[in-house]
């Protein structure tokens, strides 16, 4: 297990004014790696890129370059036969909404993931940010990709012990599901580099937040060599 310092992560995480209080007062200790990495993608669909969406992130330009580095990072964990987990929100068309709870009376822009919703912005992003032929779809109306769905189940039964996490929003998505998967017992690795968000405040200060508390903040230089080196002979 690695055991880098509390202000080496906070570096990846960025910085904040009360990082020297975080630290004295026990946040912010390194997670570390376990053996068996699976690459977990939050919500990589057109709505975050699409110009004109109520989702884009391209005020963002950190956020507009995340999506080259998720590209990077599936391209090595299928080359390693590491373990691509993918999450989508969808809501039933039939429905009206319904079935995303009082999470639609506050934020009406999920009606962007209601089934036939004529703007297309829940489609894959594509261009090598789509699932493969094999690769688990984790469907899902709520911000966690753990919440009301299969995920926990889906990474115990391989024996995932770490999830290397990315995608869409930083403040949103990405961090119930790293929260989450912290609570399940997984590791989670969060790559700043390759998640995203609509401004560099509410980015940096979750990333902070989430390497202080619940994961590991890693750059794309550290997760590419973990899913790259794969699983251990002996747990395949």
């Amino acid at each position: 297990m690695a055991t880098e310092s509390s202000a080496a992560t906070m570096t990846v995480a960025g910085t904040h004014r009360g990082d020297a209080r975080y630290a004295v007062s026990g946040f912010g200790n390194r997670l570390g790696w376990g053996a068996r990495p699976a690459l977990l993608l939050i919500d990589v669909c057109a709505a975050y890129w699409t110009p004109g969406s109520p989702l884009d992130v391209h005020a963002h330009a950190p956020s507009v370059a995340a999506p080259a580095v998720m590209r990077r990072l599936v391209a090595a964990a299928r080359t390693s036969g590491v373990p691509v987990i993918w999450t989508a929100v969808e809501y039933a068309a039939e429905l009206g909404m319904r079935d995303a709870g009082i999470f639609w009376h506050k934020t009406k822009s999920l009606n962007i993931w209601q089934v036939g919703d004529p703007r297309g912005l829940h489609a894959w992003l594509g261009d090598g940010l789509e699932p493969e032929a094999g690769e688990t779809v984790v469907k899902k109306k709520y911000p966690s990709g753990f919440f009301g769905t299969t995920l926990a189940t889906e990474l115990q039964v391989r024996g995932v012990d770490t999830v290397v996490i990315c995608g869409v929003s930083t403040s949103g998505c990405v961090r119930a599901t790293t929260l989450d998967a912290m609570q399940y017992g997984f590791r989670p690795m969060v790559v700043g580099s390759a998640c995203g968000d609509r401004s560099e405040e509410i980015h940096s200060g979750n990333l902070f937040d989430m390497n202080a508390k619940y994961a590991d903040v890693v750059d794309e230089e550290e997760a590419i060599a973990h899913l790259t080196k794969g699983w251990p002979a002996e747990a395949n």
